[in-house]
């Protein structure tokens, strides 16, 4: 049995709300609007960034990390300004949690499954990553 097609009015408001509203449909604020990193977030971000990230990418972000020598390519300079402006926070979130292949990347930047459910964490570190001393 074929179903009758949706009343104008009612397809219009569902595709309306779809197309102005895509991240309340998706159950995550727009980007943008969600909260800043509270002071915890920030230290649970800086403790990962130093036990995870600090070993490639170096304390200061700079891609001198002791394991950077190794790497084949090297670690990002984090800190390059040119780079900063490059990339988007999207960008950024999707690296730190599913890793450089996700993004078509070294598979050297390994990926951080337990942050998928954490997205306030991968917005935190994403932020610590942008407040990091650009030359």
């Amino acid at each position: 049995m074929r179903r009758p097609p949706l009343a104008p009015t009612v397809a219009a408001v569902l595709l309306g709300s779809a197309v102005l509203l895509p991240d309340l449909a998706c159950n995550r604020p727009a980007r943008g609007t969600e909260d800043a990193p509270s002071a915890e977030q920030k230290r649970t971000a800086a403790d990962l960034f130093a036990t995870r990230c600090a070993t490639c990418h170096g304390p200061r972000g700079r891609g001198d990390g002791p394991a950077a020598s190794a790497l084949s390519p090297r670690p990002r300079d984090l800190t390059d300004r040119n780079w900063q402006a490059s990339v988007t926070d999207d960008y950024l979130e999707k690296i730190i949690a599913s890793g450089g292949p996700a993004v078509g990347k070294s598979p050297s930047m390994p990926a951080n499954p337990d942050l998928f459910d954490k997205p306030a964490i991968v917005r935190a570190l994403r932020a610590h990553i942008r407040g990091l001393p650009t030359r």
